[in-house]
This record gives C-alpha cells, structure tokens and sequence, in this order.
C-alpha cells in the first residue's frame, strides 16, 4: 500500500458562509484570506503529521496517531462559527 493511499484526513463542512461551493468559489474554506482563518490554518500546519491543506480538507500522515487525528479533529469541531460537521476519513 502506497503513502498516498494510506493517508488519513479530516473533511470539514462548513457554515454557509465559509464553505467553498460551486457557485460561489471564492469562500475559500479553510485557505479564506480571513485573519481567524489564516490563524487556525497556521495552527493546524503547527503539527508535524500534517500533510497539507486544502479549502475543505486536512490532510495527514499515513503514520498520524489515531490519538493526535482525533484531537485535531475536535479542536476544529469546536470552531463552530467556522464548521458545522468533522469526519476523519
């Protein structure tokens, strides 16, 4: 199995204002030019499992923790006025 199949990431829903849609490309999700989102984004890039980032994915190591996905999973789930719903995927 290769390191790309195997990776892990986080996938966000977001609220209507933030997520990025079809008809509305520039809410960019996670990489929005918002100052409280250019902060979570560097957060996120903090951690060393983390892959990359983009507008509604989180993308992680193949060698992540469950532990440590799990835990950056709720920290984004409690940025409620941000997103609505977190899967690890």
């Amino acid at each position: 199995m290769s390191a790309a199949a195997a990776a892990r990431s986080l996938e966000a829903t977001f609220q209507r204002a933030w997520g990025p849609t079809v008809d509305d490309p520039g809410r960019l999700g996670f990489l929005s030019p918002d100052p409280r989102i250019r902060t979570l984004l560097r957060v996120l890039l903090s951690y060393p499992d983390v892959r990359h980032v983009l507008p509604d994915r989180v993308s992680l190591d193949a060698s992540a923790d469950v532990r440590l996905a799990e835990s950056i999973m709720r920290f984004v789930a409690r940025q409620t006025w941000l997103v609505t719903q977190v899967t690890l995927g």
